[in-house]
């Protein structure tokens, strides 16, 4: 039986807000974590959640209160969602998202010199 095209984007799309409403749940809010994207592998067996972390001085202590909150986050995707198969999770902070936002500083910066 072959899979639907869309499964894996489907998959993402529920990581990406159980994850979300995870973190609201058990955030304490020193810091604002944004979940930015689910990179899941392609035999759905592992999933990593990108997540960026304002202010930036809290970003790893963010990661890793996320790391040790790695065994509630799954056994809250069991409960909350209707997935067949619970992928393992990793949690990551959003370089990319970084360097998109300073790529869009310079930017301006240099459209305001012109």
């Amino acid at each position: 039986m072959k899979e639907a095209p869309y499964r894996k984007e489907k998959i993402q799309e529920v990581v990406l807000n159980a994850a979300s409403q995870f973190i609201q749940q058990e955030s304490n809010g020193q810091s604002l974590i944004t979940v930015t994207n689910v990179d899941l592998s392609s035999d759905f067996h592992n999933a990593t959640i990108f997540v960026t972390v304002l202010p930036d001085e809290t970003e790893d202590f963010a990661v890793e209160f996320l790391k040790r909150k790695l065994g509630d986050f799954r056994d809250f995707v069991k409960k909350k969602t209707r997935l067949q198969y619970i992928p393992w999770f990793t949690f990551a902070a959003d370089k990319g998202q970084k360097s998109r936002l300073r790529v869009d500083e310079i930017s301006e910066e240099l459209e305001g010199e012109k």
